[in-house]
């Protein structure tokens, strides 16, 4: 359990997000509130998760696309293997699709936020992730209200990076080198995907894959 905020000391965030102007405007919104800190700003996720474990910060605001290298995902997936329970992260982001906030969660995100909230509800969500409290934008609560209640495929995490890939294009031997997997196990996964999804080519996969919203 995330131990509270202690009384009277401000929230201490690092902001990730790939974007200056976007970080420049977090910084300016932030800055006019007496009990939120920034401590330290990430351009990238590899830097968010180094600057995480060296500087300690009690929420970590994380974007999910952060262009080269590593995504929000992964860096909220090491940020959390590696914390001691007192770092949490929020996910402010633009995406909303099934896949984006089934893998953020599953990666250990406290909250998930769009950046279409007004400020007031942002300084609430870092507040309550401070404290370990789970804050979820209305359309992402909807949307996993809708799921639980009608269920679609579940695909795991490799086969939605997978999946992923196949939308863009590429052949198992290039997706295998992506994901640092052998092409035997990326056929072993698209056989999977098949099967949950009722489909039998990858055309057929990706079409499913975005009539579910598994997929950006």
């Amino acid at each position: 359990m995330t131990p509270p905020v202690r009384p009277g000391r401000p929230v201490r965030i690092l902001l990730c997000d790939d974007h200056a102007v976007v970080r420049a405007g977090l910084l300016a919104l932030l800055g006019g509130e007496p009990d939120i800190e920034v401590v330290g700003e990430a351009g990238s996720g590899e830097e968010a998760v180094a600057l995480a474990a060296r500087l300690g910060p009690d929420v970590v605001l994380m974007d999910l696309q952060l262009g080269p290298g590593i995504d929000g995902v992964e860096a909220t997936r090491r940020i959390s293997a590696a914390g001691t329970g007192t770092v949490n992260v929020l996910v402010l982001t633009t995406y909303d699709t099934d896949a984006d906030i089934t893998r953020a969660i599953g990666a250990g995100a406290t909250g998930y936020l769009l950046k279409a909230e007004r400020p007031e509800e942002l300084f609430a969500a870092i507040h309550a992730a401070s404290q370990g409290r789970t804050t979820l934008s209305p359309p992402v609560a909807s949307r996993v209200m809708a799921r639980m209640r009608s269920p679609g495929p579940t695909l795991t995490e490799r086969e939605l990076d997978i999946l992923g890939q196949l939308s863009q294009g590429l052949g198992n031997r290039d997706i295998a080198r992506a994901l640092f997997i052998s092409e035997a196990t990326v056929k072993t996964h698209l056989g999977r995907i098949y099967e949950k999804l009722g489909v039998d080519t990858r055309a057929g996969a990706v079409s499913v894959a975005k009539e579910q919203r598994l997929l950006p």
